[in-house]
């Protein structure tokens, strides 16, 4: 089989590669990041040119059109990956910061350092820009990657992991530090899955059939999020404005994303005057309302909702709605329904506020926000390799310090221990 010879040079490769990260001190990592953000903004129109040839394939084949957008590049989202590779670069470097020191009565010294996890596969699909986020992590937290991203997206990966390749070849790193599974055979992603030893971490990134098929074949740790059942819930107390605002952004600004929203819900006193506006607006965007009885008497051309419409992550111009009593009401919605990935309340009390973030159990909660916020480019991380939804090792969206683990350093003078 050819694709096992590649994959076992791109291991042994990678393995080597993890062995000496580390190293390098954090002013050389910068510099090499700034160096691919430049190729990367300076190949702009070749980049777009290459992503032509996977769009082309991808109409071709019938792919969604929320596929189609998270693989779409124009020279704008270029320049904003290059600016996600700068914005990653500018960030204090992760790698042996001392977490904590102390001494023991016997005189041991401790130290908690953080160090890399090591080689982190990515298995993705659709969207380019997740090549670039995952290899300038990596680099910035001297972790090697293994990127298998879709078949759909090759001719874009191959160009964008090659200007990653130009600047460790002008660095005098190895070019094993990032690394492009080119084979899409099935098999070949069983076989990265068994490699326990040699690959220290899984994230995919994708629809939910694909992340429970890693989780299931998986020997390597996996990080993940099943699905973006995003809810924003608005309060009788909510300023209407904000709320439409909110609403609008949640849903329109890119509805095929694990963090736009998909169920609107509204408290019984302000229906009146909310939906009625808030619907309009939705229909001139192109979005279809599904709603309850409530909902598709103040909306008439909504429809009306079934029950699977609650909890269904749509990933387009689709939003369920549903009016409820109270707060307590929405909350257990939200747990009954969702994900816990993000959800929000708008609001102008406080103490509903405050009751909604410690009773919602999301990796994000926001108040008086968009959903679409919950991101790690928007949460100062520089760009963000996944986002985890479990409670152990990181939850949310996960940047540079969910990349690092730790180890204690241990220092004595001739002690032994009695």
């Amino acid at each position: 089989m050819n694709w096992k010879r590649e994959l076992e040079g791109v291991l042994v490769g990678a393995r080597q590669a993890a062995s000496h990260a580390g190293q390098e001190p954090p002013v050389f990592k910068k510099k090499l990041l700034f160096d691919i953000a430049s190729r990367i903004a300076k190949k702009a129109k070749w980049l777009v040119a290459e992503n032509h040839k996977d769009l082309r394939r991808a109409k071709e084949c019938g792919l969604s059109s929320a596929m189609i957008d998270r693989l779409t590049l124009n020279e704008g989202r270029v320049r904003a990956m290059a600016a996600g590779v700068r914005a990653v670069a500018r960030l204090k470097d992760p790698i042996g910061r001392v977490q904590a020191r102390w001494t023991r009565p016997n005189g041991l010294r401790l130290q908690k350092v953080t160090v890399p996890l090591g080689v982190i596969l990515m298995i993705y699909e659709s969207r380019p820009n997740v090549t670039v986020e995952c290899a300038a992590l990596c680099l910035k937290s001297s972790n090697v990657a293994v990127l298998r991203g879709g078949r759909e997206a090759m001719a874009s990966n191959r160009a964008l992991v090659s200007i990653f390749k130009e600047s460790l070849k002008r660095y005098g790193l190895s070019p094993f530090h990032v690394n492009l599974v080119t084979t899409t055979d099935y098999a070949a992603l069983d076989f990265l899955l068994a490699q326990e030893g040699r690959i220290d971490l899984v994230i995919p990134r994708g629809g939910e059939k694909l992340i429970r098929r890693v989780v299931e074949k998986s020997r390597v740790p996996v990080i993940k999020h099943y699905q973006g059942i995003c809810h924003v819930y608005v309060d009788k107390k909510a300023d209407l404005k904000k709320a439409v605002a909110i609403t609008l952004n949640a849903k329109l600004q890119r509805p095929g994303v694990c963090n736009a929203m998909e169920t609107l819900l509204v408290h019984q006193s302000i229906t009146g005057k909310f939906l009625p506006i808030v619907g309009d607006l939705l229909r001139k965007g192109g979005c279809e309302v599904r709603g309850d009885s409530v909902t598709c008497h103040l909306i008439p051309w909504a429809k009306r909702a079934k029950a699977a419409d609650f909890g269904h992550e749509f990933l387009e111009k689709i939003l369920a709605v549903r009016v409820v009593k109270d707060l307590e009401e929405a909350i257990r919605h939200i747990e009954t329904y969702g994900s816990h990935h993000t959800d929000a309340i708008v609001t102008q009390d406080k103490n509903a506020a405050k009751i909604f973030q410690t009773k919602v159990d999301s990796s994000s909660v926001m108040v008086n926000a968009s959903t679409r916020f919950s991101d790690g480019f928007e949460y100062g991380f520089g760009a963000e390799i996944g986002i985890s939804t479990d409670k152990i090792h990181a939850r949310g969206p996960m940047g540079l310090e969910g990349l690092t683990s730790y180890k204690y350093i241990v220092e004595g003078n001739g002690h032994i221990r009695s």
